[in-house]
């Protein structure tokens, strides 16, 4: 299987680590550089119409999209660690805590970057500085609700580490890098004591 991703982008990242929390080998990895436009050739398009990474592709030559829709065929194929839940309802409540890490802290990090950062106005155009500020504000706001989720429970998803700690710590750490963002210091402790704590995995130094 070959593995296309990007450096510095959360999704490919999220991957990444779930591959490396699962121990799987074997799958080549192959940039694809963003700010050349290698996601927008003809070549990869063919692989990935939408021209995003990650995308991967299988031994039969089809190729899988979306950061979710890999990590669920890898859990499927690798079902062990277990990191998407056991049984209807584990598996549930996981994806509940994924879908919010992915739709309330990683899409809002991910629209107020693309719009504000002029780094990536080169990828983004137009960009809407206005709107890219507002979902920064909506970020912070809904940091402030999973930062309450943490000071109850040890993971996001309850007692043990799972596929939607992956996504939020990613979607954190591309806050870090282009945002400047750390969650103590906007008066999130428990938010930053789980950051730290995930940090120091070692699938947290994939990149």
């Amino acid at each position: 299987m070959k593995l296309y991703v990007s450096s510095y982008a959360p999704n490919p990242r999220r991957v990444a680590m779930f591959i490396a929390e699962k121990g799987i080998s074997g799958i080549e990895s192959i940039t694809v550089d963003l700010s050349a436009n290698e996601h927008k050739t003809d070549d990869y398009r063919a692989k990935n119409p939408m021209a995003k990474t990650p995308a991967l592709e299988l031994d039969d030559g089809r190729v899988l999209a979306e950061s979710r829709a890999i990590c669920t065929y890898l859990e499927g194929r690798y079902p062990e660690p277990n990191l998407m839940g056991v049984g209807f309802e584990e598996i549930a409540f996981i994806e509940m805590a994924d879908r919010r890490a992915e739709m309330h802290l990683l899409l809002g990090i991910a629209n107020c970057v693309r719009h504000t950062h002029p780094a990536l106005a080169g990828l983004e155009q137009p960009q809407f500085p206005e709107f890219g500020s507002s979902q920064g504000e909506k970020m912070l706001e809904n940091a402030r609700w999973f930062d309450g989720v943490l000071a109850r429970q040890p993971y996001l998803a309850g007692e043990r580490f799972t596929v939607a700690d992956i996504t939020a710590f990613c979607a954190l750490e591309f806050a870090r890098g282009l945002m400047k963002f750390k969650p103590g210091a906007a008066g999130l402790p428990h938010l930053q004591e789980w950051r730290d704590r995930i940090a120091e995995r070692p699938s947290a130094k994939v990149k």
